[in-house]
């Protein structure tokens, strides 16, 4: 699997040569030929910030590549007469590999041997069908097996395999949502358009209509431009999403992309498999109910002879070995394993003998049978058919008459832990749907007793119209969807994000590599096929779903405290811009120096951020970021603007000295921006009152203290 963390030398190359960084050295550069070196400190914030987010990206990376050879692509390699599990990357061109099902391929291969072995090969071709590969055939890296098994033997290693470049597609594919970054990059595209010519007329402005020397010509246009640039916010949002990754390492999840914590903090449809999220995975035989002319006895030997004909292994043939212990002796003479797809295995004994056992509804058109197999359905209880057709075909379609003879009853184990789970998503209106390869009564049965919110209304895939419409309208009023093949999986995830809802996907096997790879957030299991893993933004290392409560809970306290103080830093840029287009054209000088934002941004943007972003708050805003953090600054920042042009046109009219002017300019934009502070601090708590007295208090003893370097009157002036 690629190397989900960036390399040391990236990191540091993507904290300190940014756009931004350099926009500001190239500030520092004007403000060194003004001679007014004070006003320089805005450079410390800009090292502080790049530092802070190398050092703490470098500690995520430690433990992200740790954790990421757990996931790490392997294959199965014969040598010497033994079977080994090995990296990827130790393969060899003429190695000997062993393929089952839900094995992804990792490197091209030729077949040696091949026991009813299927592929998938969607990734590669397109086309959904499975292919029957024979000694000889070819398997392409980034296909996956189905069914059967087999042996090959290695062609193509490195830069010749499939696998890592149809893993790169399958990451750019569809990459996790992310509205707040979307929102963040519209804005900094924005501004970055703005500044160089903003810049250069309110330069022109100062020197030739206010009749500022250069130097401080130069000085105020720096100010106006260096209050634009929302360096902070950037720095805030990276680096809460890197402690974010590293956060939700610590709880077992590995996540591939960033992006994943804020698509699953904002979920409000989670869609999973009932097998290890609801229900352990292991299955036990019930009850054999004979419905033909063959006894029980007789029956129970039968099926024992058709599953020791595979050598494949799963939950149900385990389950069935498990239980029926004996057979006939019949040996197989035709094999046609299952598949997700064909919903039936099959076996003909004696050249003559022709059995198959899978899905009711797929194998018997019997009323009776149906009705009889569904009431046990509804009990939660999987029901497998055992009938005898005329011939063996891989279509159900084609298998001709066939005669029931026994009804298999198996039962899931539904876990401790997923009532509750299930309690939480439904606490944060969240709604979960089940999506199974199962008979959807028996799907809704385990979903009631598990305690899934509306498993009471259900539909199997068949029964689902093809009118794109209509399947808009079922999806959003049915909770569990049965018999549902992966190609109608992911028009279940389509239809969802069409109706406005933000989807993700718990899944774990081949069949759900193409829901996975469309949701907004995919979450894979780390014990499931490779292929899902790879699809997946986020893979749970100890595959136990009972974690997505605290995964879920840390997104969703990460993105909520990034859209609170969000608003700090954009009221910032707003009015920054303001400031400059106003002074601009009413051809005053701008109201602040560089040092004056460095005291507003340290003291009513930098602290309050960072100290706010580490609070527990999980309520994430439904009305959409920008729309959210508008709310907040926009209407700060028009107050700030009226404010300081009104007090230019007083000092006008009053005679106030410069450093008056500059003294209640500063007074204005703190006092206006600490109440930004207080806003987004609402409803105020015992710690968020204490970081506005804190930021309060650093606010007017810098002005107190140090009246000088921020180029205000002393108190003194005053009294």
């Amino acid at each position: 699997m690629k190397q989900v963390s960036r390399s040391t030398r990236d990191i540091i190359l993507s904290h300190t040569l940014t756009y931004f960084n350099m926009l500001n050295f190239a500030l520092a550069g004007l403000v060194i030929l003004s001679g007014q070196y004070k006003n320089m400190l805005f450079l410390g914030i800009v090292f502080s910030n790049s530092l802070i987010g190398i050092v703490q990206e470098l500690k995520v990376k430690k433990l992200i590549d740790a954790l990421s050879v757990l996931t790490a692509d392997s294959a199965r390699r014969i040598r010497d007469g033994k079977t080994e599990e090995v990296p990827m990357d130790e393969l060899q061109v003429g190695d000997v590999i062993e393929v089952r099902p839900g094995d992804q391929i990792v490197a091209d291969s030729t077949v040696l041997h091949s026991d009813e072995l299927e592929v998938n090969e969607s990734l590669l071709t397109g086309e959904s069908d499975a292919v029957i590969k024979r000694e000889g055939d070819s398997l392409f890296s980034g296909s996956f097996i189905t069914a059967g098994t087999g042996t090959a033997r290695i062609v193509h290693t490195g830069e010749d395999n499939y696998a890592s470049q149809l893993v790169e597609k399958a990451r750019t594919k569809k990459r996790a949502s992310s509205e707040m970054q979307d929102a963040i990059a519209k804005i900094i595209r924005y501004v970055s358009y703005a500044i160089i010519p903003i810049g250069i007329a309110l330069f022109l402005v100062q020197h030739f209509r206010v009749g500022e020397n250069i130097s401080d010509s130069l000085v105020n246009t720096v100010a106006g431009v260096l209050g634009m640039i929302p360096e902070g916010l950037v720095l805030l949002t990276s680096v809460s999403f890197i402690l974010g990754v590293g956060r939700l390492a610590g709880k077992k999840a590995l996540v591939q992309e960033m992006e994943a914590i804020e698509a699953l903090a904002r979920t409000n449809v989670l869609c999973l498999d009932k097998t290890g999220t609801i229900t352990t995975g292991e299955l036990s035989v019930q009850q054999l109910i004979p419905v033909g002319k063959i006894s029980e006895n007789e029956s129970g030997k039968l099926i024992h002879d058709l599953i020791s004909s595979f050598s494949d292994s799963n939950v149900t043939s385990d389950a069935l070995r498990a239980h029926f212990t004996t057979g006939t002796g019949a040996t197989a003479t035709e094999r046609i394993p299952f598949n997700s797809t064909r919903k039936f295995m099959g076996v003909t004994f004696n050249k003559k003998e022709n059995y198959v056992l899978g899905a009711p509804d797929f194998l018997c058109r019997d009323k009776n049978i149906s009705q009889t197999a569904g009431e046990y359905a509804k009990e939660g209880l999987r029901v497998l058919l055992f009938a005898s057709c005329e011939t063996l075909r891989k279509s159900a379609d084609e298998l001709g008459n066939t005669e029931p003879i026994a009804l298999v009853l198996l039962s899931d184990c539904i876990k401790e832990d997923a009532r509750g789970t299930f309690q939480y998503f439904a606490g944060q209106g969240v709604r979960v749907k089940i999506i199974s390869g199962d008979n959807a009564a028996t799907v809704s049965a385990v979903g009631r007793q598990a305690g899934v919110a509306g498993a009471e209304h259900y539909v199997n895939a068949p029964d689902l119209p093809d009118d794109w419409e209509q399947l808009k309208k079922i999806v959003k009023e049915t909770t569990v969807f049965g018999r549902v093949s992966p190609e109608m999986k992911q028009k279940i995830i389509r239809a969802h994000q069409q109706n406005g809802d933000v989807v993700s996907m718990v899944g774990d096997g081949i069949n759900d590599v193409l829901s996975l790879k469309d949701a907004d957030c995919g979450i894979a299991m780390a014990n499931g096929a490779p292929a899902a893993k790879q699809s997946a933004h986020i893979v749970l290392l100890d595959s136990d779903f009972s974690a997505m409560e605290d995964i879920v809970k840390e997104g969703r306290t990460i993105i909520a405290n990034i859209e609170r103080v969000s608003a700090l830093y954009l009221t910032k840029t707003i009015y920054s811009i303001l400031l400059c287009l106003l002074f601009t054209l009413l051809g005053k000088s701008y109201p602040f120096i560089p040092i004056q934002l460095s005291l507003i941004g340290g003291t009513a943007i930098g602290i309050p951020s960072f100290l706010l972003a580490l609070e527990q708050h999980e309520e994430v805003t439904g009305t959409g970021f920008l729309r959210h953090v508008l709310k907040h600054s926009l209407p700060a920042a028009i107050l700030l603007v009226i404010t300081l042009i009104v007090l230019q046109f007083t000092g006008t009219a009053f005679h106030w000295s410069d450093d008056m002017l500059r003294t209640c300019n500063l007074l204005a934009g703190g006092i206006i921006s600490i109440g930004v502070v207080v806003r987004v601090c609402l409803p105020m708590t015992r710690r968020r009152l204490a970081i506005c007295l804190l930021i309060s208090a650093l606010f007017a003893g810098a002005i107190l203290l140090f009246p000088s370097i921020f180029d205000v009157l002393p108190v003194t002036q005053f009294l």
